[in-house]
């Protein structure tokens, strides 16, 4: 696995172009294979992570500016905890975030559900994911984007009533403490300009979720200080799941946090 920006990533030169940090979805649940899959196959989730990434041109290749850079996936990791049910994780480099654009959580989502539907039919439970918030400069963005993902939050106004989940998203900011500071002024914005995830409360003192299947050098770790928010999510579903981890990244940094996110989120 590669979690130094100075390293080379398969899929782009080296120096080629400014690294927003890493991002790292990890999706838990009950996976059921396809009956017409060959076992022996060596199309695994690196290669099919990697081969919708090109087909919808999210990939950072050499001449070819995208949205990262391939790093590692698979459906096992050492590290995972034994009984959160690991389906499968990915990791890519985040290449620099445009001063009017979000984290790209959704469309790496995406891409990490349509490489696991290529496997077998997913029962996801949760999913965990690494923002690489220290990637964003919200002083950098016009008063009129400060928030760029909420550009897209309509798209989910129009859905099926039925579909709204009831959830509980944790943020941990590992040994630094600013997610906490943040929280009371997340919250209360978290109300304004739209109903995608609508937030009912959020806590301090939740007890901490799975442990993530990395090392506490990948990111700011270990897991210390965190807030949960209760709330309810349009869809259960890894689009709207990346759209919240958009959003809430726009958020954290918005209120000051300039660190890596460990976002997990579940059904409440």
């Amino acid at each position: 696995m590669t979690g130094n920006s100075d390293e080379a990533r398969p899929g782009s030169a080296p120096g080629s172009r400014a690294f927003a940090g890493t991002m790292f979805a990890a999706l838990y649940g009950e996976l059921v294979p396809h009956p017409w899959l060959d076992p022996d196959t060596d199309r695994d989730a690196y290669w099919l992570f990697y081969h919708r990434s090109l087909a919808m041109g999210w990939l950072d290749e050499v001449g070819a500016a995208g949205l990262w850079g391939m790093n590692d996936a698979d459906r096992e990791h050492p590290l995972a905890d034994a009984g959160a049910s690991l389906v499968a994780w990915f990791q890519v480099g985040a290449e620099e975030v445009p001063a009017g654009r979000p984290l790209p959580v959704q469309p790496f989502l995406r891409c990490a559900g349509d490489a696991v539907a290529r496997m077998g039919r997913l029962e996801l439970t949760a999913v965990q994911v690494l923002l690489p918030v220290q990637g964003l400069d919200p002083s950098s963005r016009p008063a009129y984007g400060h928030m760029p993902s909420l550009q897209t939050a309509a798209w989910y106004g129009d859905g099926d009533p039925l579909s709204r989940t009831p959830v509980r998203v944790t943020l941990d900011s590992g040994t630094d403490p600013s997610i906490r500071s943040a929280a009371p002024g997340m919250r209360e914005w978290m109300s304004q300009e739209q109903d995608t995830f609508v937030c009912e409360s959020h806590s301090l003192s939740d007890p901490p979720p799975m442990a993530p299947p990395f090392d506490d050098w990948f990111w700011n770790g270990p897991p210390r200080h965190r807030v949960t928010f209760h709330g309810t999510l349009a869809e259960w579903s890894l689009d709207a799941l990346g759209w919240l981890g958009g959003f809430l990244a726009d958020l954290s940094a918005r209120h000051g946090v300039s660190t890596p996110l460990l976002l997990t989120a579940r059904r409440s």
